[in-house]
């Protein structure tokens, strides 16, 4: 298959920035990936994201744009697009070549037992801006089909896990843990499909605990909560919410978990007994594995937490399993997600699958994405990127 030049945009549930990623794929097995970029949310505009949710609580058709949700949704793009423009004007030339952009949005909601998922990002717009092909809007169809909508990132992990270099090659089941605002976990065997789920809180309480407490944005390399220590009664009441009792697939909206557990807490202990939290959850999520894994690889900005890994670390050695961060396997932990989107617009654009029965509870294997293209002849123009 022909190798497509495609960017990823994420920007996700931390509400963060966007994080950008460049590739060259065959949307199937062959991956070069080429340099990275970070943009940050200013304070101002990721309290305008935050407040936002709240507006979106309101939505029950996916395309409503109630209560200033579409003025946001335009300066989430424009933002987007100045991103994809300074980026790649300081890529190194043998990449400027981009054939595709891959623009996840900002969720602001995701209610799958309603059909609703709802991410705030104008492909036409973003298309228009860059003169460059943007797929978006990949989560309908898989909720179409009777999905979660979520995650989708699992096909790439697939991909990589079959690609591992030594020590870590062949080391099956290996499990990508991608730990953002919320994490999720992929469980890729030997042979056939993934399994993929949401497996609990992930930065997202931290953030919000110690910004709350603290005025503080996030807990840097776990510092705050190296102050602190776990409050195990605290840990039982998160881990004993209905969510850890389903079976996969499943997935979380941002505000299926809150801080009302931790209330009372000193600032370093609840810091510390939310990253018990986020680590325990993960580990957790192996009851609901076919196999034990051998391998556990962490992925996004919670990898940089060391009590999430250490504490996920100590779990897993007591099954004989290793737990890396993606560095350690060669890979950029800080982008995987973005990467993730780039080789997820190939994959729709190629017709490809995006979603599995295992990653996402749809009825079958279904690609997904909507295709707008740059301005010809002053008309936007719009096509679904793959058919039912």
């Amino acid at each position: 298959m022909a190798l497509v030049t495609a960017i990823g945009l994420m920007s996700g549930t931390s509400m963060d920035g966007i994080d950008l990623a460049i590739m060259r794929t065959d949307g199937v097995s062959v991956i070069e990936t080429g340099p990275s970029h970070f943009v940050a949310y200013d304070a101002a505009f990721r309290r305008r994201i935050e407040a936002s949710l709240e507006t979106a609580k309101s939505v029950v058709v996916r395309t409503d744009r109630p209560g200033g949700l579409a003025e946001i949704e335009r300066d989430i793009t424009l933002r987007h697009a100045d991103a994809v423009k300074a980026f790649m004007n300081a890529l190194p030339p043998e990449w400027r070549e981009v054939d595709l952009i891959g623009f996840h949005g900002q969720t602001v909601l995701h209610r799958p037992h309603l059909g609703v998922t709802v991410q705030l990002g104008d492909g036409a717009l973003l298309a228009g801006e860059t003169g460059i092909p943007v797929i978006y809007d990949m989560r309908a169809n898989d909720m179409a089909h009777g999905g979660q909508g979520a995650p989708l990132v699992p096909a790439y992990h697939a991909a990589l896990a079959r690609s591992l270099p030594a020590p870590h090659a062949g080391l099956f089941p290996v499990v990508f843990v991608n730990i953002g605002g919320i994490s999720n976990v992929t469980y890729v065997p030997e042979t056939g499909e993934p399994l993929a789920f949401d497996s609990g809180p992930g930065n997202a309480l931290i953030d919000q605990w110690v910004d709350r407490e603290g005025g503080i944005p996030y807990d840097a390399g776990g510092a705050i909560a190296s102050e602190g220590g776990v409050v195990e009664q605290v840990v039982d009441r998160y881990l004993h919410k209905p969510f850890f009792r389903r079976p996969g697939p499943k997935s979380l909206d941002r505000n299926d978990f809150t801080l009302a557990e931790v209330e009372g807490l000193e600032l370093a202990d609840g810091a510390r007994t939310l990253a018990a939290v986020s680590a325990r959850a993960i580990a957790v999520s192996a009851n609901q594995m076919p196999l034990a894994p051998k391998l556990w690889i962490i992925c996004g900005g919670g990898r940089k937490n060391p009590h999430i890994v250490g504490d996920l670390s100590e779990i897993a050695q007591r099954s004989g399993a290793e737990v890396i961060v993606a560095e350690d396997a060669g890979l950029d932990g800080d982008a995987t997600e973005a990467e993730a989107w780039a080789y997820l617009a190939v994959r729709s654009q190629k017709a490809l699958p995006l979603t599995f029965p295992g990653t996402t509870g749809c009825r079958e294997a279904v690609s997904g994405g909507v295709l707008a293209s740059p301005f010809v002849e002053g008309h936007q123009s719009f096509t679904p990127a793959s058919s039912d």
